[in-house]
């Protein structure tokens, strides 16, 4: 995908997901530009790291916390839909593999085909998107 088609991607999910009005933190709107402007420009590890600060951001925000509630426990205490639940649990358990990485020395598909992971980061980044999204345009004004 080239720039140009990202942003379409991205005007696409947002022509089809936000039907009406919502209301965001100003902390959660910059952290969604963020993250749409690190998956245009292909950075999409960032992308799918700063989407899920952006979940966590809105649902903070928009349900509240408990002092350091983890992500997994908003997310699972969230009025969302089971089914995005499932995907958002999915997305924070695959950021975590390579925000939390076991074993660092352990890298040699990295070292010898450094893009190896680059279509895989792609598609899950698009996925981070969209949940992001849907997560975002949950609470639209009726």
């Amino acid at each position: 995908m080239a720039e140009d088609d990202r942003w379409q991607y991205i005007q696409g999910l947002d022509d089809e997901l936000l039907l009406r009005g919502v209301m965001l933190s100003e902390w959660c709107t910059f952290i969604v530009k963020d993250a749409d402007l690190a998956f245009v420009h292909g950075a999409f590890l960032s992308s799918i790291i700063t989407s899920l600060a952006a979940v966590e951001t809105y649902l903070r925000a928009e349900y509240g916390a408990k002092g350091k509630d983890s992500l997994a426990n908003l997310i699972s205490d969230s009025p969302l839909d089971e089914s995005l639940k499932n995907e958002l649990h999915y997305l924070r358990k695959y950021r975590n593999e390579w925000v939390h990485v076991d074993a660092p020395w352990r890298d040699g598909e990295l070292v010898s085909n450094p893009d190896s992971k680059d279509k895989e980061l792609e598609e899950i980044a698009k996925r981070a998107g969209r949940a992001m999204r849907q997560v975002i345009y949950s609470e639209q004004w009726t």
